[in-house]
């Protein structure tokens, strides 16, 4: 099986996780557009009851266009699981987000579920965090002297442009700067010091955040647990 093939059986297999009733957090990016899609078949096919919060407008605009029930993460009192992709899921499950420049909104509904399920496929199971780039997202003023002190401290930054060549701006408006680390040692060191950078709204670090994770393999989405 290829790799869109792997993500599709994992975002089908993803929707078991959802019971009538449910509050559901909607994720991002590819192997998530399999999950809603499947998720859409469920709300006609069987009248599955559910409310989605989404992560970024484009979901939101496939959900709705599957006739799926939407609130904002505001309107809702919780949310019971979200399900989303990761771009790095390391040994100990810390996992890098954000390649679809969602991380903000991926991390603010992550941290008010529940449960948290990624899926993914398996190229995306590595021992370490670092050889995807770490997105972190900036405010656009001061944002230069922010890549500057990366720079400095040899982050390897880059911002993140379109391919137009100007600057991607996330739904919020801001600026992606992509850290090319190679390999993160230390994950939480680095997650302390990214927060604690005027100027920095949100870095693609998830970590001690996941439940469980279903792994697309050719023979089969597999399930991992992560944390109770």
């Amino acid at each position: 099986m290829n790799q869109n093939e792997l993500k599709r059986l994992v975002g089908e297999k993803s929707v078991e996780w959802i019971k009538d009733g449910m509050i559901v957090g909607l994720g991002t990016g590819s192997t998530v557009r399999y999950m809603v899609d499947a998720l859409g078949r469920r709300v006609v096919e069987e009248g599955l009851k559910i409310t989605g919060v989404t992560t970024s407008n484009a979901t939101a605009k496939q959900a709705t266009e599957l006739n799926i029930p939407l609130r904002s993460v505001d309107e809702v009192d919780h949310i019971d699981l979200v399900i989303d992709g990761a771009d790095e899921i390391s040994r100990d499950f810390q996992g890098i987000k954000g390649g679809g420049a969602a991380l903000l909104f991926e991390k603010i509904v992550a941290v008010n579920s529940k449960k948290v399920l990624w899926i993914v496929d398996e190229s995306k199971m590595v021992d370490k965090l670092g050889a995807f780039p770490l997105p972190v997202e900036v405010i656009p003023y001061g944002s230069q002297k922010l890549f500057e002190r990366f720079e400095a401290k040899g982050l390897n930054p880059t911002f993140r442009k379109k391919e137009d060549g100007s600057l991607l701006l996330t739904d919020s408006d801001n600026y992606i700067i992509d850290l090319h680390l190679g390999q993160i040692d230390d994950p939480h060191s680095l997650a302390d010091y990214l927060d604690k950078q005027v100027g920095v709204v949100e870095h693609g670090l998830f970590l001690d955040m996941v439940n469980d994770v279903i792994v697309g393999q050719q023979l089969g989405p597999v399930v991992l647990h992560a944390r109770d």
